[in-house]
């Protein structure tokens, strides 16, 4: 598959907070081989063991990059178990991280998107030394990520394609008898409630409402439309639809987080 030359900037999302050092030492490896590289944080809050939100974030922020962009992403419960590594070439950039279903919204969204998984045995010919079984960011993630982003390896040399991965951890939303369920898949900083349900899904409703929690929500266009302290609905910047609630919290004000049921469908209409 085609992709951009390396263009040296390299995107970090994992679930690591920034209370501990591991970032920045993943960093460090990074520069240590690549000392001009472009670190970009995509994001280090994602909920912890949870790498359905870090694909979530991945899938729909990726392509704002350069192409040759080396995205990193490191939400792995299963860090020094049998799990694969896998690197990904979608639209001309690079992805790199468990196979624990954190790539597998990339791969569906990018229709020729090639997977291939790390051979182990190839990881000996990068340099990299003794591998603890508790930290791959920094002894296998961010090596590798280096060699990429400076176009020294190629995403050929680290192991063969494969056709399958482990799927995501969410289901995609359902359709049926004129609803769309979904799930809340984060809260942003701000606690709007940012749901699966990308847009097309509710195109055919006439006068779409939001059922969440015990409200029954209209569908806005703008936070404005609402007044301070009213719970609304509306299709955000990343083209899915979020629960808000104007100059507030959704999520503290209706007691909701991840994982909580979303539905959308008409207004019931009286004659």
């Amino acid at each position: 598959m085609e992709r951009a030359d390396a263009c040296g900037v390299i995107t970090l999302t994992t679930d690591f907070g920034h209370k501990d050092p591991f970032v920045g030492v993943m960093k460090g490896r990074i520069y240590e081989r690549f000392p001009d590289a472009r670190i970009v944080d995509l994001t280090h809050e994602i909920l912890a063991h949870w790498p359905a939100e870090a694909g979530f974030w991945l899938s729909r922020s990726f392509e704002y990059f350069p192409r040759g962009t080396v995205h990193v992403a490191v939400v792995d419960p299963g860090v020094g178990t049998a799990r694969d590594i896998l690197v990904v070439e979608a639209a001309g950039h690079l992805l790199l991280a468990p196979d624990n279903g954190l790539l597998a919204p990339v791969v569906a969204r990018v229709a020729e998107a090639t997977v291939r998984r790390v051979d182990a045995a190839r990881l000996g010919g990068f340099g990299l030394g003794r591998i603890s079984a508790t930290f791959h960011g920094r002894d296998i993630f961010a090596p590798l990520a280096a060699e990429l982003a400076a176009g020294r390896a190629a995403a050929g040399e680290l192991g063969p394609r494969v056709q399958g991965l482990v799927p995501a951890w969410v289901d995609d939303p359902q359709s049926s008898d004129g609803a769309v369920n979904g799930v809340v898949i984060t809260v942003d900083h701000f606690g709007n409630l940012i749901s699966n349900i990308e847009s097309r899904w509710i195109a055919g409703l006439v006068e779409p409402h939001v059922y969440a929690g015990n409200r029954i929500l209209p569908v806005r266009r703008t936070y404005g439309e609402a007044r301070p302290g009213e719970f609304l609905a509306l299709v955000n910047s990343f083209d899915v639809l979020e629960i808000a609630c104007a100059e507030g919290s959704a999520a503290d004000g209706l007691g909701l987080s991840r994982g909580a049921p979303v539905v959308v469908r008409d207004a019931v209409r009286r004659s």
